[in-house]
């Protein structure tokens, strides 16, 4: 029994010690698996994580975002054959052929008839170069390519001699239209001809294979003739590495722009948005003039609203400042002379000043032995486009295609593909006072080219609606997405 007048002293019952033992446990294992998967983060999660704890991390997140290429998840070249294909030998029928089209339509269809010779056991004779399109161009095919090294790079594929053996050069040769779009059915039928002739003549050389639905070995063909094989010849290919040198050295960093805003295409495609009504004539003229263009009536504004014509400087200039790029950035033009000359290049340099050309780059006399050749400096532009670090195409044409294709063959590098579509709605809200440049503009654009940067896909097929032959125009070409047959996973045989 206590005495009275002492007090007992309080102490704490057991329950609040448990509370207050579990709280203090809880918090250390919070710290330590805090800390814990800190370490064990992927790189990625890492730079998140970095970018909520130190501000100064907010811009290169953004940097990254405008310049880093989409994640490849591991996907890598292979073009190597598989087991079932054989060597080439010696074949006493010939094939020769005339490229048609500009730089880039030439390449794409030299790599098509190599397989196409593969596929009717002919040997190839070196292609002759379109020289009757619009620039007229003079050179010769080891002019552009490394004839040496083509030769060489194909020889387990494709025997290919640089001339028809005198004996044949002036016996009778069929002569062929290949059908576009064609199957390796087609072709080994076509190897009836061999009966008759020993010479054949294929007339022109783009587009004579499906895009889809070959042997995946022609399939690798294909890509080991573009990728491998038609490397430029050593005076391109030095200077273009040259050239790529001293837009590093300005600026680290550099948009390749093919801003196909030229007088041939403009007039091609029948699309005059923005001109004054003299240029629309003149482009009305010569497209009338030309005789190897088919389609003489175009309506510029349906063509328009359709997606079917190139982005304006002006046009251009709006888009990459809403995907956020700053007016610092560093652009090279890969393109022709720009049609309304340097009054309407304003509209895209008062965005963005620091724009080059291959003038700006190189002297005239380092540029002298490429004057007149349009298909050789066309040659600088691709080698120019492939390294860079991100390629902005402001049309779908030949160059934007293959250009795109390398890139995602040499590792999904950043390429943005405006929809032209789309845009134009945008733009036309902006004319009309419905919108303005700024966040909410930035926002739209940003979401309408958020798949549109060059990751990862297989190649789309024809369009659904479409029936007969006529569907195989619609598929996605080959050569703007060689993925999957000369893509693929790490599990894979590489190549």
């Amino acid at each position: 029994m206590a005495r009275r007048g002492y007090s007992r002293p309080r102490f704490p019952s057991p329950h609040p010690i448990k509370i207050n033992l579990i709280l203090i446990f809880a918090f250390f294992f919070l710290v330590f698996i805090f800390h814990s998967r800190q370490w064990h983060l992927p790189d990625d999660e890492q730079k998140q994580q970095t970018f909520f704890h130190n501000g100064s991390q907010t811009d290169q997140m953004a940097d990254a975002d405008l310049w880093d290429a989409p994640h490849s998840y591991g996907l890598r070249p292979c073009v190597k054959p598989t087991s079932r294909y054989k060597a080439a030998t010696g074949w006493d029928h010939y094939m020769t052929v005339r490229s048609n089209g500009g730089l880039n339509q030439m390449r794409t269809g030299i790599a098509d008839v190599v397989a196409v010779a593969r596929i009717m056991n002919a040997t190839l004779v070196i292609p002759q170069l379109d020289k009757r399109s619009f620039w007229h161009d003079s050179s010769t095919f080891s002019d552009i390519f490394d004839e040496i090294h083509f030769i060489e790079t194909l020889r387990e594929d494709v025997k290919i001699v640089k001339e028809l053996p005198l004996e044949l050069a002036n016996v009778p040769r069929a002569r062929k239209h290949f059908t576009s779009w064609a199957s390796t059915s087609y072709y080994e039928d076509m190897t009836q001809l061999w009966k008759e002739y020993q010479v054949i003549h294929v007339a022109k050389s783009d587009s004579r294979l499906a895009n889809n639905d070959l042997p995946l070995d022609i399939q690798r063909l294909r890509c080991r003739a573009l990728y491998h094989a038609l490397r430029f010849s050593p005076p391109i290919e030095s200077f273009g590495k040259k050239l790529v040198e001293r837009l590093r050295a300005r600026g680290g960093k550099y948009i390749a722009l093919h801003l196909r805003y030229e007088k041939d295409m403009l007039s091609f495609t029948g699309c005059s948005y923005g001109l004054t009504e003299e240029e629309s004539e003149e482009l009305r003229i010569m497209r009338e003039n030309t005789n190897h263009w088919k389609v003489k009536t175009i309506n510029s504004t349906e063509q328009r609203l359709g997606g079917f014509c190139p982005l304006t400087p002006k046009e251009i200039g709006i888009f990459l400042r809403a995907l956020g790029y700053p007016p610092s950035s560093l652009i090279y033009i890969a393109a022709g002379e720009i049609y309304g000359g340097n009054t309407r290049l304003l509209e895209l340099t008062s965005r963005f000043p620091n724009i080059v050309f291959k003038e700006t780059l190189a002297s005239q006399e380092e540029l002298k032995a490429f004057t007149n050749h349009a298909s050789q400096t066309a040659a600088l532009d691709y080698v120019i486009s492939v390294k860079s670090d991100v390629f902005v195409p402001s049309y779908s044409g030949n160059m934007a295609r293959a250009v795109e294709g390398q890139r995602r063959f040499l590792g999904h590098r950043k390429t943005i593909t405006p929809d032209r579509k789309g845009l134009v709605e945008v733009f036309d809200m902006l004319e009309n006072g419905q919108q303005t440049e700024g966040s909410s503009l930035s926002h739209i654009i940003k979401t309408m080219h958020k798949n549109r940067k060059g990751a990862p896909r297989r190649r789309r097929g024809p369009l659904p609606e479409m029936k007969g032959r006529a569907r195989l125009r619609t598929e996605e070409s080959f050569y703007e997405n060689p993925y999957p047959e000369c893509i693929c996973a790490p599990k894979k045989h590489l190549g």
